[in-house]
């Protein structure tokens, strides 16, 4: 599971104005499945679905009590599941848009309003969701993710929040609170994996991918120890239960050759030890009954043979 936070430009991403430009862009993959008529996703946030444009920028650019004309209004999120995780979470597109719009509801926006340290529920989060399902530059079968924006004050207008922050946890000065990144993704990959009830590999967590970009050499190395051992963990177990396998195989045979042999016996001592009664009864088909009138044999006359006529010599 890949989060990343865009930085703010000039273009796109510039968060010190209106949120207009960003939610335009935002829908620019509608058109072109609306030209080949496939459904569309409008935007969603954390109870309704379809919202239209012009209501998430009204919201976003109005909930900007305090700040400066150069303060930023909004920050965009990006969420972007792997191909293995997309199979995971449904077999259609619809499927998927649904699942992805329940783990941004249930794990994602509650786990960002906890990073905060500010005693905030999910429900104190403004925030609009976005779903596209083509990314440029893929080469992915799957490419299914999700834009956020979020608006930097609580919905209540009164709190600043900003998950750029590097503030972390802090309980003094003028910024508390803060907010950990890297806490935020590591909750983000569990709630998804138990949402989804996902088998993570070790190469696929977040954990190996920190360690393995910004982590000492001794911490590569060991991250390196434990992909090598949960490896030889999962072959174990392979050929644990191929090796069951073979002996229920083998036991089936044994427990086969095993009934047949009975059942051959069974017959051989049924064909050679028929009962008495079964034995008379064969040889008195085959001996005839001489009490039988009705089968009494009527003796033959035998005729006389005629003179043949004719001249003698």
């Amino acid at each position: 599971m890949n989060i990343d936070f865009p930085p703010p430009s000039k273009g796109t991403y510039n968060n010190a104005g209106s949120s207009r430009r960003l939610c335009r862009y935002l829908e620019h993959e509608d058109m072109e499945r609306m030209e080949q008529v496939i459904y569309t996703e409008g935007f969603f946030n954390l109870t309704d679905d379809n919202i239209y444009k012009s209501q998430v920028i009204k919201d976003i650019d109005s909930n900007i009590g305090q700040l400066l004309k150069t303060d930023a209004k909004f920050y965009a999120i990006h969420v972007s599941p792997s191909e293995k995780e997309l199979r995971s979470m449904g077999n259609t597109e619809q499927e998927q848009a649904e699942a992805m719009k329940q783990y941004i509801r249930e794990v994602v926006i509650p786990e960002y309003a906890k990073n905060f340290n500010k005693g905030l529920s999910a429900e104190d989060i403004k925030f609009y969701g976005k779903i596209h399902f083509s990314r440029d530059r893929s080469n992915n079968e799957l490419n299914m993710h999700c834009h956020l924006i979020v608006s930097r004050k609580d919905q209540s207008n009164k709190k600043k929040l900003s998950p750029l922050t590097n503030h972390k946890n802090t309980q003094k000065g003028t910024v508390k609170g803060g907010f950990d990144r890297k806490n935020l993704f590591q909750q983000a990959e569990q709630g998804f994996d138990r949402l989804f009830g996902y088998q993570r590999q070790l190469t696929e967590s977040f954990e190996y991918y920190n360690t393995m970009k910004n982590g000492s050499i001794s911490k590569q190395l060991d991250m390196q120890e434990r992909q090598i051992s949960d490896e030889r963990k999962d072959t174990d177990m392979q050929t644990g239960l191929y090796a069951d396998k073979q002996a229920e195989v083998t036991e089936n045979k044994v427990a086969y050759k095993q009934n047949n042999s009975i059942s051959d016996n069974t017959e051989n001592k049924q064909s050679f030890n028929l009962p008495d009664f079964a034995l008379s009864s064969v040889l008195g088909l085959l001996t005839p009954d001489v009490n039988n009138k009705e089968e009494e044999q009527i003796p033959m006359k035998r005729e006389k043979k005629k003179p043949k006529r004719g001249f003698r010599k």
